[in-house]
């Protein structure tokens, strides 16, 4: 996918959401062990160029960042600066950031930090009740100019209205949990949450049922992640309080027109029905689909 960057991979459990984590299962299939923490050899992928000398990553995208790993991992303190560095070149990209570690945010920001980056949207991870209480409260605390939470595993039940409150929340995302040992999610905990999220004004999400889903006292096993986005799309879960908008800019600092920014296109066969395609930077255009090319991975990948 186009709009992820893993700038090192691997990772260390350190909570119950952790348990059967994704990253894990897929390395584990590759005969790799997941707790091998590296630098990537894609490292400085935001400003990789083309034969042209265009970036290949267009002003207005958005990449999410560090999705086989955590960004702020300890042993990644090494390497973390010159992330920071490549972030702050690219001040017309939009980078999201999530972590389990919001303790450790604070003493590892940029110098310039400030009171935050507008191309930084920064989330905390949630994946039951007790995580909300231990993590939100520091994230309302740390200086970000866009915050959200991903509700991922989903658990546990989980209420946010009293963080969701201070107004300081743009969004919530949620999804069940994958693979081998997937604990279940009740679709009453998303439609209570979502219900919360409606009153306080803030966007929902809920971008895949997880492969065990527990509706109406049923029991539904869903194998196929493109199956439980589908599910999640049609459950009309989704909900745009307001639109997300960030303040992109040229590395002098002048703010880029929006008809100059990058809108994303949904040409896949699957994206007319995907439950991440509200967040998602859209497909690359590659024309495989129309060729009858599967260029999706299957379940197990």
């Amino acid at each position: 996918m186009h709009d992820i960057w893993n700038p090192w991979h691997g990772c260390r459990k350190i909570s119950e959401g952790c348990q059967h984590c994704y990253m894990f299962f897929l390395d584990a299939q590759r005969n790799q062990d997941g707790s091998r923490i590296y630098r990537t050899g894609n490292f400085d992928y935001p400003l990789q160029r083309n034969r042209y000398g265009a970036y290949k990553i267009k002003s207005g995208e958005h990449l999410r960042v560090c999705l086989t790993s955590d960004f702020f991992l300890e042993e990644a303190d090494a390497w973390r600066d010159e992330a920071w560095r490549i972030m702050g070149e690219r001040p017309d990209v939009v980078f999201f950031l999530l972590t389990k570690r919001p303790q450790r945010v604070a003493e590892h920001l940029p110098r310039n930090w400030g009171n935050g980056w507008e191309n930084v949207f920064f989330s905390v991870t949630t994946e039951n009740q007790r995580r909300a209480d231990e993590r939100v409260p520091i994230l309302l605390e740390l200086p970000f100019k866009h915050k959200g939470i991903m509700v991922a595993p989903f658990i546990g039940e989980v209420s946010l209205g009293k963080y969701l409150s201070t107004g300081q929340i743009k969004q919530v995302m949620s999804g069940g949990e994958n693979y081998d040992g997937a604990r279940p999610c009740h679709f009453e905990w998303v439609q209570r949450l979502r219900e919360e999220c409606i009153h306080h004004g803030v966007n929902f999400a809920w971008f895949e049922t997880g492969t065990v889903l527990v509706k109406e006292g049923r029991t539904y096993r869903l194998q196929d992640k493109f199956l439980q986005s589908r599910m999640a799309w049609k459950s009309r879960m989704g909900y745009i309080a307001k639109p997300l908008h960030f303040k992109l800019t040229t590395p002098l600092g002048m703010e880029i027109p929006k008809e100059e920014l990058y809108v994303p296109q949904y040409c896949h066969r699957n994206c007319k029905e995907c439950g991440s395609r509200g967040f998602c930077n859209g497909c690359v255009q590659c024309g495989l689909c129309e060729r009858g090319v599967n260029t999706l991975p299957s379940s197990s990948e």
